[in-house]
């Protein structure tokens, strides 16, 4: 918009009416830049905001973990002083070893196979998809050809 100054020195601006074209394209440029860079610096401070919540949830998860440990060695002392009970202390301690060794065990087969299935990391399914389409599109430019 033009401006142009009143008597008393305070600017006014002309109607949207007696602005050429080119002022309106260039006023539209202006505010949708302006528009953008908004939105850009909202997305920022919106993710920044989420990356600490999600920074303290992490830390959060950290703790959780190392307090899972203790529980699992105070339960591990307690297995054993249980068993102890029955049998020597060290056969207590090597039992109770064994039984977490089969247990790593099956984590590890288990994880193994789950690993053997999602490799390798390629969409098979969207690949073949693709692949369909392609031939499609080859059999149908090949018919336009006839």
């Amino acid at each position: 918009m033009a401006t142009s100054h009143d008597p008393a020195g305070t600017s006014t601006h002309r109607l949207a009416d007696d602005a050429s074209v080119a002022e309106l394209v260039k006023q539209l440029s202006e505010h949708t830049s302006r528009l953008a860079r908004q939105e850009v610096e909202l997305a920022k401070a919106e993710l920044a905001e989420k990356g600490k919540r999600a920074g303290l949830g992490a830390g959060m998860f950290g703790g959780a973990g190392l307090f899972g440990l203790y529980a699992l060695g105070a339960l591990t002392a307690a297995a054993i002083l249980g068993l102890a009970t029955a049998v020597a202390g060290w056969l207590a301690a090597v039992i109770v070893a064994l039984v977490y060794g089969a247990i790593a065990g099956v984590l590890a087969l288990t994880g193994k196979t789950k690993m053997a299935e999602a490799t390798p990391p390629v969409p098979e399914q969207a690949t073949e998809s693709v692949k369909e389409d392609v031939r499609w599109a080859k059999t149908q430019a090949q018919a336009g050809r006839r």
